[in-house]
């Protein structure tokens, strides 16, 4: 049979997918996305705009293949707890390591499988992937869950508590990943920084992966400044197998909506914590989250963020308009910030990170640095850096592999 995975969200949706794809690929399944027989999508509902474009492609393949079984799983069908009618077979956050399963059992007697379960309760669903057929770089979820319940997000619901993957399972398959040709590996999770097995930290596990023979790079998709410590920062400075590139959310630059979040720092931290690491690595490529028009977020208080912004320097931030969540604390605020405000916000803020993005990138012209090279099309190749610019270069670069390449200019 042929089967198509659509996948929505985060870089931990994106290996579920790759693992899923693993266990029908090895089961004889064939990857087609014209003709399926099998339609998968992965659903994302950190935004009610994930929600309804998680909504809208469910609908959209139910109705152009409307004999195709279709199989929604993930955070949007766990939120739902599982109530839709479109899907022949429904799989929240847990089970997705039995997919191969459910599709026998619904081929045999055509009925509809829902599987949903409570959160809180579930222990860490192994997964593992020898190689990655749609990435250069490959992605190891060492996490799932989140303790921290920020009050304007749903995931610590959908996704339930920190639980992580066992440590030496983490190295074999990172091994594994870099035997058959990885030069990039990248650490994921929902609250990467949290992780934890046997009494090992997530500095205990980067310690050991960066001794991995032939790992070229070392990246961590996601960490909260306070989970950035002395010892990580030491990692940092010695060890060039980690990227230098870090992405740090901070939501807000005010103190004010920072509490109201329900984050744990504030500015002077955070502040306090990008100086230690720029000392460790001058030029290190740091992103960030931001969200806008949070409740409470008057003129002032987006003042401060758009100047804490400036101040910091981000290399790029990436912008997001806040969305209610029904179910999660900020629901209770009250003083909402209107749509139009909020889209004004988006705007400035998403001017601003093209600003700050140029900055940064035009700090290297006339710089030679390493680049991997992930595509090549149209006479060109193209890959990123370790700091994560994009760089496109002559076709005579080769696809996996690391170059050092002058930059020229940019077109940001």
């Amino acid at each position: 049979m042929k089967y198509y995975i659509y996948t929505l969200g985060c870089k931990v949706n994106n290996y579920e997918s790759e693992y899923v794809k693993s266990l029908l690929d090895n089961k004889g399944f064939i990857f087609d996305e014209e003709k399926p027989d099998i339609i998968i999508i992965n659903t994302c509902t950190v935004t009610n705009t994930s929600d309804k474009k998680s909504r809208k492609i469910i609908n959209r393949y139910r109705k152009t293949f409307p004999n195709a079984i279709i199989i929604a799983m993930g955070c949007y069908i766990q939120y739902i707890n599982g109530q839709i009618d479109e899907c022949d077979i429904v799989i929240g956050n847990k089970d997705k390591s039995k997919i191969v399963e459910y599709i026998e059992r619904y081929l045999k007697d055509k009925q509809k499988i829902v599987k949903i379960y409570d959160m809180n309760t579930i222990e860490f669903e192994d997964m593992k992937i020898n190689k990655y057929t749609s990435h250069t770089r490959a992605f190891v979820k060492i996490e799932d869950g989140c303790n921290n319940f920020c009050s304007y997000c749903i995931i610590p619901y959908v996704r339930g508590r920190v639980r992580s993957k066992e440590f030496n399972k983490v190295i074999e398959e990172v091994k594994y990943l870099v035997n058959n040709g990885h030069k990039e590996i990248v650490l994921t999770g929902i609250h990467t920084g949290q992780y934890h097995s046997e009494g090992k930290n997530l500095y205990d596990l980067l310690k050991e992966l960066v001794k991995i023979n032939n790992l070229k790079r070392l990246r961590i998709s996601s960490i909260e400044v306070v989970e950035i410590n002395d010892d990580i920062i030491s990692l940092i400075k010695n060890e060039k197998i980690l990227v230098n590139h870090l992405h740090i959310p901070l939501q807000s630059g005010s103190d004010k909506i920072l509490k109201l979040m329900n984050r744990r720092y504030d500015t002077k931290y955070f502040a306090d914590k990008i100086e230690k690491i720029r000392s460790a690595r001058k030029d290190i490529s740091i992103t960030t989250d931001l969200i806008v028009g949070f409740n409470g977020e008057g003129e002032k208080e987006f003042i401060e963020s758009y100047e804490f912004c400036k101040k910091i320097s981000f290399s790029k931030i990436h912008v997001f308009p806040y969305s209610k969540r029904n179910g999660t604390m900020a629901c209770k605020l009250g003083d909402e910030v209107d749509e139009t405000t909020k889209k004004m916000r988006v705007s400035k803020f998403l001017e601003l990170s093209n600003i700050l993005e140029k900055e940064y990138i035009n700090k290297f012209i006339g710089k030679e640095l390493p680049v991997l090279i992930e595509e090549e099309k149209d006479d060109y190749s193209y890959g990123h850096t370790d700091n994560y610019i994009r760089v496109k270069a002559d076709k005579k670069y080769k696809h996996n592999q690391v170059y050092k390449i002058k930059i020229t200019k940019t077109n940001v």
